[in-house]
Parts: C-alpha cells; sequence; structure tokens
C-alpha cells in the first residue's frame, strides 16, 4: 500500500484502526491526481483546462480534492501526525493553485457563453444544478435521450443554451471546492476583475456616457437628443439582461455562500449602476433643458426609470446596494422638479402670449400648440401623474367647481388620475381665459364668437380624439361642446340678425306694392354686406362648418322662398333699371355653401415654440 512509505513517524506500536488506512487512502489517492494537474510541473506547455476537454477526469479531480479535505480534517481532528497535516496542506495549494486557473481560464474562455442575455435567460434552469455531478448526471441522461431521437432539430436544450450550463455548472463547481477549501478569496478575485471588466465594456458599447452636468450644458441640443436616445436603450438592455444576468450568475457560481455571491455583485455593479443612472440626474441639473419643449425628453427619462423600478429594485435589493437604488431615485426625483418647473414655465407661457389672432377667425397658434402639448403630455400620464402627484399643495391650482367635475363619476377612471387631470384642466382653462382676450380684439362681436367656437371646437376634437378624453372625462366633453354650440348661436345671431330682419315676420301677410320693394332692396343690401364681411371668415371643421351652414339656410332660405315666389312678379327687371330682385332662393343657397372656407393669408404663422414642438413630436416618432 502506498500510504506505507509515510507512516513512519507512528511510533505506537497498536495497530492503525480502519479510519486511518481509510485517510492514508484518501490522501494517496488526492497526492497521485493532483501532482498530475499540477500547474508548475507543467508550466513549459500549454496550459490545457481539465474542464474544457476531459469531463471525467474534472470530476476526478474535484472528487480528490473532496478526499483531501476530509483527510486534513480528520487529522487537524486528532491534532496528531503534523507531517501529514504540513503534506496535506501542501497538497492542497497545488490543487487550488490548478483549480484557480482553470477558475480563471473558463470565465474567460466563456465570456461569449456567459453573455448576460444567456445567462438570464437559462437562470432558473442553471440555478437547479447543484454540482458538476448533477450536471453529469444530466449529460449522460442526454445522451441516452439521444440514442432515441431522430433528429438533432428536436432536442429541447440548443447548443448555446448547453454551453452556458456547462459553464456555469463548470464554475460553480470550481468556487463550491475553492470556498469549502478556504480559498475563496483567490476566487472571488478573479471572478471581480473579469465580470467587472465585462460589465463596462458592455455599457461602453451600449454608448452609456458618464455626462457631467457641465458637459451637458455645453452640448448641442440635438447632439444631447441622440445621447438621450442611446442611453434609453442603453438602460434598458442594462437593466433587464446585464445587471440581471450578472446577479444570476454571481448567485449561481457562489451558491454555497449567499455572502459571497452578494459581495462579488455589489463590487462589480455598484459604480457602473451608479453612473449610468448619473446621466438623466444630471440632465435634470442642466439648466439647458428648461424649456416646456425639451420637457418630454425628461418625461422619457422619468418614464424609462419608472417603468424598470420593480427591476431595479429586485436585482439592487441587498442593503449594499443601497447607492444604486438612491442614483435611480435620485434621478427621478430630479427629472420630476425639472417637469414641474418647466409645467410653470408653460403656463406662464400662455399667459404671456402676445401673438395677433388670425384675421378670420380662425383656429389660433397658441390653441394648436397648446393642445398639441396637451395631447403630447396625455401620452405620459403616468409618469406626468406621479411627478404632479409630488407637487406641493400650495403650488397646485385650484379650479372653480363650475368647470370641472371628475370624470370619476362615472366609474372608468382610475383615482390615481385626479391629479394630473386637474393640472391639464387647468391649463386648457388657462388657455380658454387667453382666447377670451384675444376674442375681445375682434372689431366685430359676431367675429369674436365665431374665434371663441372655432378654438374651442378644435380643444374638445382633440381632447375626445386622444388620451385626455379618458382624463378629462366625458361630463367635460359635453359641457365644453355645449359651450360651442352656444358660442355658434350667438355668432348666428350677431351676424345674420339684420338679414333674418330684413324679411317680414309673416311673409304670406298682404303688403304695399312700395314695403315689398323696401323689403328686398333691405334684405339685397343687408345680405351682400354681410357676405362681402363674411367672405374671408373660416370655419376649419368640416362638420361643423356644414351645420352652420344648414342652420343659416334654415333660418333665412325658407322665408325668403316663400316671399320670393309671391311677390317677384311685380319687379321683372326692365332694361337700364335695376332689378329689385336681384337673388333666388338658389342663389343664396350657392352664396352661403361658398362660405367659411379657408383661404390665403387668413391665418398667423406657426410661432416658434409651435416649431420646436413640431420638431419635438417629429424626433419621438408619435
Amino acid at each position: 500500500m502506498k500510504g506505507s512509505s509515510h507512516s513512519s513517524d507512528d511510533h505506537h506500536s497498536r495497530p492503525r484502526t480502519f479510519s486511518e488506512t481509510l485517510m492514508e487512502e484518501n490522501m494517496d489517492y488526492a497526492q497521485d491526481v493532483i501532482l498530475k494537474w499540477d500547474v508548475y510541473a507543467h508550466k513549459h506547455h500549454n496550459f490545457s483546462s481539465i474542464f474544457a476537454h476531459d469531463r471525467k477526469e474534472a470530476k476526478t479531480f474535484i472528487q480528490a480534492v473532496t478526499a483531501l479535505q476530509t483527510a486534513m480534517h480528520y487529522y487537524v481532528r486528532l491534532s496528531s501526525n503534523s507531517d501529514k497535516i504540513i503534506r496535506a496542506q501542501k497538497l492542497m495549494q497545488t490543487a487550488m493553485k490548478r483549480l484557480e486557473k482553470e477558475f480563471y481560464v473558463t470565465l474567460s474562455a466563456n465570456r461569449k457563453n456567459l453573455d448576460s442575455e444567456s445567462v438570464s435567460s437559462r437562470s432558473s434552469k442553471a440555478s437547479t444544478r447543484s454540482s458538476i455531478s448533477d450536471f453529469y448526471e444530466d449529460e449522460a441522461s442526454e445522451e441516452e435521450d439521444k440514442k432515441t431521437t431522430p433528429s438533432r432539430g428536436e432536442n429541447t436544450i440548443s447548443e448555446s443554451e448547453s454551453a452556458s450550463d456547462i459553464a456555469m455548472a463548470d464554475l460553480k463547481s470550481i468556487a463550491d471546492c475553492m470556498i469549502a477549501s478556504g480559498y475563496g478569496k483567490e476566487c472571488v478575485k478573479i471572478y471581480k476583475i473579469i465580470r467587472k471588466s465585462i460589465i463596462d465594456e458592455t455599457l461602453y458599447y451600449l454608448g452609456a456616457e458618464n455626462l457631467s452636468t457641465s458637459q451637458i450644458q455645453k452640448m448641442e441640443w440635438n447632439v444631447l437628443e441622440q445621447k438621450i436616445k442611446t442611453w434609453l436603450h442603453a438602460v434598458k438592455i442594462g437593466v433587464k439582461t446585464l445587471f440581471s444576468g450578472e446577479r444570476t450568475l454571481c448567485d449561481v457560481v457562489f451558491e454555497s455562500s449567499e455572502q459571497i455571491a452578494q459581495s462579488c455583485f455589489t463590487e462589480i455593479s455598484t459604480d457602473a449602476a451608479v453612473k449610468l443612472f448619473s446621466f438623466p440626474e444630471n440632465f435634470a441639473r442642466s439648466k439647458k433643458i428648461l424649456s416646456p419643449e425639451k420637457m418630454f425628453r425628461a418625461l422619457d427619462l422619468y418614464e424609462a426609470i419608472s417603468d424598470l423600478w420593480p427591476e431595479i429594485e429586485s436585482i439592487f435589493s441587498h442593503e449594499s446596494l443601497s447607492a444604486v437604488r438612491s442614483a435611480a431615485v435620485a434621478a427621478l426625483l430630479k427629472l420630476g422638479d425639472a417637469v414641474r418647473v418647466m409645467l410653470s414655465q408653460f403656463e406662464a407661457a400662455i399667459q404671456k402670449d402676445s401673438s395677433k389672432s388670425p384675421s378670420g377667425g380662425g383656429v389660433h397658434p397658441l390653441t394648436r400648440y397648446v393642445m398639441n402639448f396637451l395631447v403630447f403630455l396625455g401620452d405620459y400620464n403616468g409618469a406626468v401623474a406621479d411627478i404632479v402627484a409630488d407637487w406641493p399643495s400650495n403650488a397646485r391650482t385650484p379650479l372653480p367647481e363650475s368647470y370641472f367635475s371628475s370624470p370619476t363619476s362615472d366609474g372608468g377612471a382610475d383615482p390615481s388620475s385626479a391629479e394630473i387631470t386637474a393640472r391639464l384642466a387647468w391649463l386648457i382653462l388657462v388657455l380658454l381665459c387667453k382666447l377670451d382676450g384675444k376674442a375681445v380684439l375682434y372689431g366685430d362681436v359676431s367675429l369674436s364668437y365665431l374665434f371663441l367656437a372655432n378654438n374651442l371646437n378644435y380643444v374638445v376634437s382633440k381632447v375626445r380624439n386622444s388620451n385626455l378624453g379618458l382624463l378629462m372625462g366625458p361630463d367635460w366633453i359635453w359641457k365644453h361642446r355645449s359651450k360651442v354650440k352656444q358660442y355658434l348661436a350667438n355668432y348666428e345671431r350677431m351676424g345674420w340678425t339684420k338679414v333674418i330682419s330684413s324679411l317680414p315676420e309673416n311673409p304670406t301677410a298682404e303688403i304695399s306694392p312700395q314695403e315689398v320693394r323696401e323689403c328686398f332692396r333691405g334684405f339685397n343690401s343687408s345680405f351682400e354686406e354681410t357676405y362681402k364681411k363674411q367672405s374671408t371668415w373660416i370655419i376649419p371643421d368640416p362638420k361643423t362648418r356644414d351645420e352652420v351652414k344648414i342652420s343659416l339656410a334654415k333660418k333665412i332660405l325658407p322665408g325668403y322662398r316663400i316671399f320670393y315666389q309671391k311677390y317677384r312678379w311685380q319687379y321683372n327687371r326692365e332694361m337700364g333699371v335695376e332689378s329689385i330682385v336681384r337673388y333666388a332662393p338658389e342663389d343664396l343657397s350657392n352664396y352661403l355653401s361658398d362660405l367659411f372656407f379657408a383661404v390665403s393669408g387668413t391665418s398667423c404663422k406657426s410661432s416658434s415654440y409651435e416649431t420646436s414642438l413640431d420638431s419635438s413630436m417629429t424626433s419621438r416618432g408619435r
């Protein structure tokens, strides 16, 4: 027996026990296997990984180290045979050097197989492989399955998935062995260096830059916008794939020690994750973004972090990773502050607007700008609701009860949206009040009412046909639609009363020829004057335009037709004499049908802020 050569120090005459004999055999067995793979004995040759080339030998090596551990514990417990303990320690050092090298080579050679996407997608299966021997058993069973499987295409595990599983199982078995042998520190050091470099490299290739506030401040806006788009892509992959996969890999490789797994993940990920979330915070701190049109980029960043928050909270849940959670929260808070400032600026911009109104009473550029802005804002209702909810109570603008009723009354709205609904309703009210002031500037009261009708109708249409409709609710839409009808009724009354009143109240009643002549002349004059004045007035909405024309025709044509048919024969056109009866009912109908179409020169040019908003919406792709 090999062990006899190492037992000369046993000077006791008593026979050896079974345990002593077994431990001696364990030591000899371990020595044969470990020295065979001594890295120093083969230092002049290219390193060849046991795990990559001979899986049975790898299993044997792990078993030899386990046997050596058992022997060492036995001798230490007996506190005797110091030469055996020294011998065992030297063998263990040799074994650990080999495993340290194997761990490094396996990690380095499997960068592709251990990419975060593969690891995160295979995490549940990989974590069930508690040891390399388990994997060998699975591998053996798969070989048996292949014998009864018609083709490779029917295998449930792809080659990449299998390679990922193998690499994780190998790393786990090495880590388990080194940690159990008291060499976990060496293993962890290698792991941290390699995996940290992979995280940093991945984020670099994703384009996630660590830009300071001053750098952002100096950057051209179109360049900064591209940086934001790049970051939005990077943070999604970073959280859902990169950090998630690295967390899984740490948990699998260091399953035998939760503390080591947590320590490794903390060290390799904290700096990179904190830097990743510093970009939106620094962006929010920059004065460059403080204009309403740039609000949507801040909301993009806020929305991205909010959507990822469940994953952030789960992946970085440990107390040692609180810096990452704090960085994400700090970014949300700063972005929220910036959005609230920009909302206040937006409201102030509406109130300060001094642009002229369209000459034909059409939709004002301010109305288009504000409503397009609010429709766009409504698409971010979740993020905006969170931000507005954090608005200090003394900064919230109260709404008159008569103006707004909660859309929750129909049971179809989310109560949590009340704050954003109130804020949007207030901004619309600020716009409408501003339009009231602009309407007064028209010299004609009827045109003022037509202007208010056109603009309010545009507002209601934008609300009804967007996400704002869900927020504002059907009651709000109905009330303001009724107000549009009221404005139009006032326009018709003020704009066409002179024409309508020029005809007798009872067109069938008998009147004198002189009275008939005066009625026709009065009607001709008032109609021509009104038509000429309103020929440049517009109603942009086709449905509303048709409704107004039909309404006017109903008010004018029936009475005129009766009067015309009763008295036109008395005033046949004579040569050289002005005709008293100038218009047949069909002529009036044609004239009315030509009204309210937009013509060149009736609209104001788009304001600079409207152009900026169009640019923001285009770049967003909405």
